[in-house]
């Protein structure tokens, strides 16, 4: 069964959830971010094209445009490929872990892998954001998990935060939190 609901992210953009429930002891969340803007991505392509034109009517230089161009697309597909999210998947399977997959728009897939022997806890952490320089701040949540020690099960030795690209509110969090919790109490029954 998979439910979609749309959310606002931390930005102000649009943002879906999808939740998906396999079983009781397994479910997959897909936070999808919004598609790259063209108008954003013409805007600096006009921009930088712009100041070589200038430069190229300065030093009458052909180079100067060459370059422009090129520097426009490495840098465009260096964005898609290493920077630009489209999508942040979390499955949590009770038996075996939590398994965070982030989809880049170039089509590459990065995936990390947590056993649940691992995990202490699943929480909706808040920290202090510094919207400028100037004065203001505003506080922000997001959903982390938290990984014990081996030698001391009681102590957290590291803070895992998910969702990192897509930023969704705290409504977004508390939806996904609420299943992690139920799966987390069913593995600590049994």
């Amino acid at each position: 069964m998979a439910e979609e609901e749309r959310y606002l992210a931390l930005s102000g953009e649009r943002i879906t959830l999808q939740r998906r429930h396999h079983s009781a002891s397994c479910r997959e969340f897909q936070v999808r971010c919004p598609r790259l803007q063209l108008r954003s991505l013409s805007a600096v392509t006009c921009s930088v094209w712009l100041v070589a034109y200038g430069l190229f009517v300065l030093s009458q230089n052909s180079v100067v445009l060459s370059a422009a161009i090129f520097i426009t697309l490495i840098g465009l597909l260096m964005y898609l490929h290493f920077v630009k999210i489209d999508q942040e998947s979390l499955l949590i399977v009770g038996s075996l872990g939590i398994q965070m997959t982030s989809s880049f728009a170039s089509g590459k897939e990065s995936t990390t892998f947590i056993e649940m022997s691992q995990v202490k806890d699943v929480v909706i952490n808040e920290a202090i954001y510094m919207v400028n320089l100037i004065c203001c701040q505003k506080v922000i949540y997001y959903l982390c998990i938290l990984l014990q020690d081996p030698m001391e099960p009681h102590v957290v030795s590291e803070v895992v935060p998910l969702f990192q690209s897509s930023k969704p509110r705290l409504d977004c969090l508390v939806q996904v939190y609420k299943s992690c919790q139920e799966i987390l109490e069913q593995r600590k029954k049994s």
